[in-house]
């Protein structure tokens, strides 16, 4: 699935708590922890002269004491040199992620529990796996919430606990997923490829027939866990920030 078609879907699977438009310009504003709902996707010309639309981005978050962030994707960053734009203000560029797409197969197992929104449980694994970050842990728990339905939470325990957990938000025949964590006391135990089996096997019964999602470049585990269940990359995005001006 092509950069021009997915990025849409992606954006709206993993909602921000404020959302809003300049053209083909899209600002996602929430706490500031996930990327992506903190961010402008520029993946369509602006309704206004680019400089002035980098002007009313770096506004936007000004008024809400975030970072002025944009993310731009492979193939698809209107206008075409906005990069050198942001550079020439003093951006700088960070995070690259892979976006990988895979065929929708996957296998159910009786020890992951399925439900249509997150659970209590879904808050201790993200708190552990943001390493005490309450606030971090908080934003993504209601960005999850926020996804629209059809969605599906996996959570998987161990020992009593909660160990591991994903969701998946299902557009069509399209399906991303999205909040794949297991909590460090758990790792090395095949437990993510399990909760991501799962996902896949409900998701093919809703009618998905492709899978995205977003790893980081620098996360090689999961890349090859990924690509071990048939994932390769179909584009790549970076973010430019500054920091929010005092």
């Amino acid at each position: 699935m092509s950069p021009d078609l997915l990025e849409p879907i992606a954006d709206g699977a993993w909602p921000a708590r404020e959302r809003e438009r300049l053209g083909g310009w899209r600002l996602n504003a929430t706490d500031g922890f996930s990327l992506r709902i903190n961010a402008c996707w520029p993946l369509g010309e602006p309704d206004r002269d680019p400089e002035a639309a980098i002007d009313a981005v770096e506004a936007f978050y000004a008024e809400r004491g975030l970072p002025v962030r944009f993310k731009l994707t492979e193939g698809m960053t209107a206008p075409a040199d906005l990069a050198e734009r942001l550079a020439r203000r003093g951006y700088a560029t960070h995070g690259e992620t892979l976006v990988m797409t895979g065929a929708v197969a996957g296998l159910a197992d009786p020890d992951v529990t399925l439900s249509t929104a997150p659970d209590p449980a879904f808050e201790a694994v993200l708190v552990a796996s943001a390493k005490g970050d309450l606030a971090d842990a908080r934003e993504r728990l209601e960005a999850l919430a926020r996804i629209p339905a059809p969605a599906r939470f996996a959570r998987l325990a161990v020992e009593g606990r909660a160990a591991a957990l994903g969701a998946c938000a299902v557009d069509g025949e399209a399906v991303g997923i999205f909040g794949m964590r297991t909590d460090p006391d758990f790792r090395r135990r095949g437990l993510a490829r399990r909760v991501l089996d799962a996902l896949l096997a409900e998701a093919d019964g809703l009618g998905a027939r492709t899978a995205y999602l977003q790893a980081e470049a620098a996360n090689a585990p999961a890349i090859a866990l990924y690509a071990a269940r048939g994932f390769s990359t179909a584009y790549r995005y970076r973010y430019w920030s500054r920091p929010a001006r005092d």
